[in-house]
């Protein structure tokens, strides 16, 4: 871990949150109170953090310094301002080309689909604030560096994204096996948002409702399923091939 990933101390991470730095998660050690701490809690709470409760032996493993019992791990990249982002995708391009990420939690794979949606084009990847694959530094070397060029925004509900850009006229696509049409038969031309869900259950009930057009991809094999990169990447160069065919 590298120095300049951390962020250790009450304090520390309290101001650095304050200050609107983008943190991907925040260890908190078990069974600790006073003012300080609950005032970390809070925030993080607030902030719907990412955080998780753990032994001072894990703390420090993390870092060699005096953490007070809490420890942050900073993110290389800047996050977007949700509807800001997407205003000026909508006003810069004739046909926006946006990729939602419903519970990816594997960095590598999440790396592997934002280098991807780079190579394709993609003018925005779009994550919940919980439940997503932190950008780190693994995330950082399977994207080769795309997790830079590629914006990325975060939003408390999906689901909200999704009513959103569906208000913007951008037809939201889940590609799943839960779907009789396949992705050949749908058309990607228009301005569109691809939907990917997570490694194990795949996108949520809750969001499959809410899409305009569900599309799978052929398997001929035994196994039930792809990858999710794989997946992902064989979906968007589908809308490449048609968009610029």
């Amino acid at each position: 871990m590298k120095k300049e990933e951390v962020i250790y101390g009450l304090r520390a991470i309290i101001e650095a949150i304050e200050a609107d730095k983008e943190l991907n998660k925040v260890f908190l050690q078990k069974g600790l109170s006073g003012n300080l701490y609950k005032e970390l809690e809070h925030l993080v709470r607030k902030k719907k953090i990412n955080s998780s409760y753990v032994p001072i032996e894990k703390l420090n493993k993390l870092s060699k310094n005096n953490h007070q019992g809490a420890i942050a791990l900073v993110s290389p990249v800047h996050f977007q301002e949700f509807t800001t982002l997407i205003e000026h995708v909508i006003t810069t391009k004739d046909r926006p080309f946006l990729l939602l990420l419903d519970g990816v939690t594997d960095v590598r794979n999440f790396g592997a689909i934002i280098r991807t949606a780079e190579c394709t084009g993609v003018d925005a990847i779009i994550l919940a604030k919980t439940g997503a694959a932190p950008v780190n530094s693994d995330t950082i070397k399977t994207s080769a560096g795309a997790a830079f060029n590629v914006p990325i925004t975060k939003v408390d509900h999906l689901k909200d994204a999704v009513y959103y850009l569906q208000g913007s006229n951008i037809q939201v696509i889940a590609a799943t096996e839960k779907a009789d049409e396949s992705i050949y038969d749908l058309d990607f031309t228009a301005p569109i948002a691809i939907l990917m869900g997570s490694e194990d259950k795949g996108i949520s009930t809750s969001l499959l409702k809410l899409v305009n057009h569900k599309a799978k991809l052929p398997l001929l094999g035994s196994i039930g399923s792809l990858n999710v990169a794989v997946a992902c990447g064989v979906t968007l160069y589908e809308a490449v091939r048609q968009r610029i065919s």
